[in-house]
């Protein structure tokens, strides 16, 4: 993110990730337009350490910031519903296959292009010839975006 861009611009941009994330959460308690405001209240406050940052620690951090606020909110809630010890495996897998396609859309091409096709199931030498790369490259390639899309969803190595 370029320091002329706006908190706006930047909840423009997580938009979706943010979605997902508190969609996730809303059977819990709240709903996910709640959540989202809590978020976004959340990041509001930490705009300045948002703004300097890259792309890819942007989106780590903005995910990171949101879930915390997401569960503090869920801590404060006095209702006399208790939150359920189970959860939808199922559908926080759903939420979570959402996640990774918002974070790979925010890929830059051709890696963007790479992974969806790696996700297709083409071969390295199909991804190559489609994209005009040698396998290797596309093999280097896609090692280096697995890393930042495990970065960008602060999932620890």
């Amino acid at each position: 993110m370029r320091k002329t861009d706006s908190f706006e611009e930047l909840l423009h941009r997580y938009r979706g990730m943010l979605f997902t994330l508190c969609n996730r959460f809303r059977h819990r308690g709240m709903d996910a337009e709640d959540l989202i405001q809590e978020a976004s209240i959340a990041l509001w406050r930490n705009r300045d350490r948002l703004m300097v940052l890259g792309s890819v620690q942007q989106a780590a951090l903005t995910w990171k910031i949101a879930r915390n606020a997401v569960i503090d909110a869920l801590r404060r809630i006095e209702d006399t519903e208790s939150i359920p010890e189970y959860h939808d495996e199922v559908d926080e897998d759903r939420s979570m296959i959402q996640a990774l396609h918002e974070m790979i859309s925010q890929l830059e091409e051709p890696d963007r292009s790479i992974v969806r096709m790696q996700l297709e199931g083409y071969s390295y030498e199909e991804i190559g010839a489609r994209l005009g790369m040698t396998e290797k490259n596309v093999s280097v390639r896609l090692v280096r975006t697995k890393e930042k899309l495990k970065k960008m969803m602060g999932v620890a190595e």
